[in-house]
Formats: structure tokens, C-alpha cells, sequence
């Protein structure tokens, strides 16, 4: 018996005053990859300017990406995961499919998919995962700031 794994990886992203999630399942974590989701990021958002929160992840620093017109990054101090709001969505995924045993990528992005059903169809529960006070009021005190 031989044991072989493949993966997928789930970007996302939560709007904090909304709840508005923002997710894309891609083949990598490389740059390109977090360059697709960025530019999937904008279109589902539209125009004007975006912070986006990140880790200090080799690829989330690549000089390989290019962002978008308007979107910033916003990076956490290194080795502070717990910080950044989108980790409570990931937290509660893994208490949902860990120890599932899926025997293609499809079913496992399936399964994924049906997980991240309930965010789309009532983001308050989002909002109530991700809403952290900090991220919230930043986001309102800029929102009413002039320009």
C-alpha cells in the first residue's frame, strides 16, 4: 500500500463591515497564484482601494506579483497567524473536513464548497467568525476619513 496525497489550496478573503467572502480554489500557493486570486479579489469587489491583510508568506512577499490598481498589502508581523481574521475561517473548516478521507480532489473541493455555502447564503455567521473589533473600526475610521 502506497499512500499518495494531492492538494488544493483555498484562498480567501472577507469583507469586514459586510461579511462579503471572497473565495477561490487554485493548485498552488505560489505567486501566480495569489496574483489570480488578487485579480479575483478586484473584479468581485470593484473599483477603489482595498487593504489586504496577509502573512508574511514567501509568496504573499513575491516580487513576482502584481497587484492591482488600489490594492494594498497589508502584512502582519512575522509568526502572529492569530491575527489575521481569515484564519478563523480556516480554523472552522478543519473542524468540519479534517479526518475526512476523500479519495479525489473533487470530492475534497466539493465537500469544501458545501462548507463555504453557509457564508455566501448568510455572511452574518462570517462576519461573527472574522470580525475582529481591531480590523472593523480600522476599517470604518477610513471608510469616514476624507480622502
Amino acid at each position: 500500500m502506497q499512500d499518495e496525497y494531492e492538494w488544493l489550496w483555498l484562498y480567501a478573503a472577507v469583507e469586514p463591515t459586510t461579511g462579503t467572502g471572497v473565495f477561490l480554489v487554485l493548485p498552488t500557493v505560489e505567486g501566480q497564484c495569489l496574483e489570480l486570486f488578487l485579480h479575483h479579489l478586484r473584479q468581485e469587489l470593484g473599483e477603489g482601494p482595498i487593504g489586504v491583510v496577509l502573512d508574511s508568506s514567501g509568496s504573499h512577499r513575491s516580487d513576482e506579483v502584481s497587484w492591482p490598481q488600489d490594492m494594498h498589502p497589508l502584512y502582519l508581523p512575522p509568526y502572529s497567524p492569530a491575527l489575521n481574521p481569515a484564519e478563523q475561517i480556516f480554523r472552522h473548516l478543519r473542524k468540519t473536513l479534517s479526518n475526512g478521507i476523500f479519495t479525489t480532489l473533487d470530492e475534497l473541493q466539493n465537500a469544501l464548497i458545501g462548507e463555504l455555502q453557509q457564508f455566501w447564503e448568510h455572511p452574518t455567521v462570517l462576519l461573527n467568525l472574522t470580525g475582529y473589533p481591531w480590523w472593523v473600526e480600522a476599517v470604518n475610521t477610513n471608510m469616514s476619513s476624507p480622502p
